[in-house]
């Protein structure tokens, strides 16, 4: 699979959906195990991925920026605290309203992200995004 944005966000942006608003809204991500998930183009929400692929979830990005179609954040040192579990090859992005059946999935990145896979040790573990951004409508 190569990266790709949730053809239901780019759904909800198009027509005003629910919880797609990336500026106001809260953007999580998570370290998911591939042993576990599978990108599907029909995933919409975070209770779409299977709690048992979840290694650990961030703490809300910080700093967003939107320009010239790009969105990115501040880098995050640590974006995941105290990790331990399985081995990561991905992060999902996601803007997190507390509920998953209402948590609207953004972004699947499982290439070209400096230094996964990740096997938790118990540490943190720090997110740097490209300088280009982390993706481009």
């Amino acid at each position: 699979m190569a990266n790709a944005i949730y053809p239901k966000f780019k759904q909800a942006a198009l027509s005003g959906g629910a919880n797609h608003d990336l500026s106001a809204g809260t953007v999580r991500m998570i370290l998911v195990d591939l042993a576990d998930y599978t990108y599907s183009a029909t995933h919409e929400f975070l209770s779409d991925v299977a709690g048992a692929s979840r290694v650990a979830t961030s703490a809300a990005l910080a700093s967003k920026t939107f320009t010239n179609g790009t969105f990115d954040a501040a880098d995050q040192s640590p974006a995941f605290t105290g990790v331990s579990g399985d081995v990561s090859e991905a992060l999902i992005f996601f803007v997190d309203t507390g509920v998953e059946g209402t948590s609207r999935l953004v972004y699947f990145n499982d290439t070209g992200t400096t230094g996964m896979p990740i096997t938790p040790d118990g540490g943190n573990i720090n997110a740097v995004f490209n300088a280009s951004g982390i993706f481009a409508l």
